[in-house]
């Protein structure tokens, strides 16, 4: 993904829990590949119906874990049937988005979710609370305080002998290297 995630405006819990699974199937993988399965996430997942997801039983979980037009982490399907519970639970105590508005410090926030919610971390909660257009420090600042300096990796493993090449100019580069060295 080039650039930050898009945000959105958000009028459910649904969509709220839409948002946060995209992050806890993302964890460890490609976005190409959450992206490309997420057509048929959705469907499986009842379009993300918190009461409905919520209630998914074992044998749900199970048959999820098995179908190929989803990734089939039964882990991670299992996190999703209960976070939705967790947003249910928040929703009936006094409103998710009144929850999320109730920290007055990120940091405060970013720990309580991920206390509460499974397979989300740093990572994941800035995601969550970017794309539902929740106040986040600014990316690059957050980022170098939580150890992730993203600038920094991507300069060294394009820089690192022996890598794959990254970019198109760099496989050019490579393929003509190659081929001086061949001669």
């Amino acid at each position: 993904m080039e650039g930050p995630p898009p945000q959105y405006t958000v009028k459910t819990i649904d969509e709220y829990l839409e948002h946060l699974s995209k992050g806890v199937f993302q964890a460890g993988m490609s976005w190409r590949v959450v992206a490309a399965k997420w057509p048929t996430t959705r469907k499986a997942f009842h379009g993300f119906k918190v009461e409905r997801v919520a209630r998914m039983t074992d044998r749900e979980i199970d048959a999820l874990a098995k179908d190929e037009r989803v990734i089939r982490s039964r882990p991670k399907i299992a996190a999703v049937v209960h976070n939705a519970g967790q947003i249910l639970a928040l929703e009936r105590d006094g409103g998710f988005k009144k929850h999320l508005r109730s920290f007055g410090d990120y940091e405060e926030l970013a720990t309580d979710l991920k206390k509460r919610f499974k397979f989300v971390g740093d990572s994941g909660v800035y995601h969550f609370l970017w794309t539902v257009k929740h106040p986040v420090p600014d990316w690059h600042e957050w980022s170098r305080a939580h150890g992730m300096n993203w600038e920094a990796k991507a300069k060294a493993a394009s820089a690192a002998p022996g890598r794959a090449p990254r970019s198109k100019s760099q496989l050019r580069t490579k393929s003509r290297a190659s081929a001086s060295a061949a001669r």
